[in-house]
């Protein structure tokens, strides 16, 4: 059995990595941190655990937690890992984060848009990016996995093929998103109440949200070239649920079915990620639950540009689902267990 020790598990993604991890059949959960609810029943934070879990949440002393497990999951807010982490810790323990923390290579961008010093930059080059269809074989071997964000990574699947194939102009690359209110994480926020939400469809973060860079990075890999995109985040009121919709100029007049073929080659491997029937958009309502990324590609013969979407659950591939898939490679599971969940419908 894997041993298991999650730090946030009290916010969104961490209850996620529960729920998840309670039915992965080599996994066992020894740690349930939250500094919120210290000494308090996990399952009077999340009811919906009642007689499930008996446990109670302790606090998040990661230099004890790692001579007690295998894995610690921190769900937790940008700086936190970066303050504490140190070779003593990650000698004995392999971390999975949630957060932005290692995700960059260049840390002086990661401190420009998270306005934060970074305290461990000595671990960033050998964090691996846990983006599993892109860096599988990296993160069997990895001790520290940068979990990608909710955004990033469904921005970065619907993409990669294109620019893989060189089928794009990189320069003209245009993410729109739209995002669930969960991905704002549990704490309270004005913006996220019930009555500014409801009802209503922003944008936020216009030019300046925090996952532009990852998402230029990772593509910068993918093209073999810098990337600078426009990337505009929208909040709808629906609990979870990202949808890309991104647009490009083709490098030539490419036919549709070269197109598609481009997605088949990098993705029909993949077990989690769909291609959808030619026509078919991708709606967050059929992934909901579950670690699928639907994707699908559009050209429009008119502009000589191509439609590329994409669709996750922010709290499951965008976040926890994702973590565990990330665990299952980096202990030698089979990748999908514990994963293996239908999307819920209505």
């Amino acid at each position: 059995m894997i041993k298991i020790g999650i730090i946030g598990a009290t916010g969104y993604a961490g209850g996620e990595l529960v729920r998840i991890l309670h039915a992965h059949k080599n996994a066992e959960i020894i740690w349930y941190g939250s500094k919120s609810y210290i000494d308090q029943k996990y399952s009077h934070v999340f009811r919906n655990l009642f007689q499930v879990i008996e446990d109670i949440c302790l606090d998040d002393k990661i230099e004890e937690l790692a001579s007690k497990v295998d894995v610690i999951f921190t769900a937790t807010p940008q700086g936190y890992l970066a303050s504490l982490l140190s070779e003593e810790i990650i000698s004995r323990v392999k971390i999975i984060d949630l957060s932005a923390d290692y995700r960059m290579k260049d840390v002086s961008v990661y401190e420009k848009w998270y306005g934060i010093e970074h305290k461990s930059p000595q671990f960033i080059e050998e964090a691996v990016y846990g983006l599993c269809e892109v860096n599988r074989e990296e993160i069997k071997k990895a001790r520290l996995v940068a979990n990608p964000g909710c955004y990033t990574t469904c921005s970065i699947l619907t993409i990669l093929p294109l620019l893989k194939e060189g089928l794009i102009r990189p320069e003209s690359i245009i993410v729109d998103a739209k995002s669930g209110t969960s991905g704002a994480g549990r704490g309270a926020k004005t913006e996220t109440l019930f009555c500014e939400v409801n009802e209503n469809i922003k944008a936020y973060g216009v030019t300046s949200h925090r996952h532009t860079p990852e998402i230029e990075e990772q593509l910068g890999y993918a093209a073999g070239q810098e990337i600078i995109i426009n990337f505009t985040p929208h909040l709808v009121p629906m609990n979870r649920g990202i949808l890309v919709t991104a647009y490009a100029d083709l490098k030539e007049n490419t036919d549709l079915e070269t197109i598609r073929a481009a997605y088949k080659k990098h993705y029909q491997n993949e077990s989690f990620i769909r291609l959808l029937d030619q026509g078919i958009c991708p709606e967050t309502k059929w992934v909901e639950g579950s670690n699928y990324v639907d994707i699908n590609v559009i050209k429009d013969e008119r502009t000589n540009r191509v439609i590329m979407m994409g669709a996750i659950d922010n709290l499951m591939k965008g976040a926890a689902g994702q973590a565990v898939q990330n665990m299952n490679l980096m202990f030698g599971q089979e990748e999908r267990e514990g994963l293996d969940l239908i999307p819920m419908f209505p």
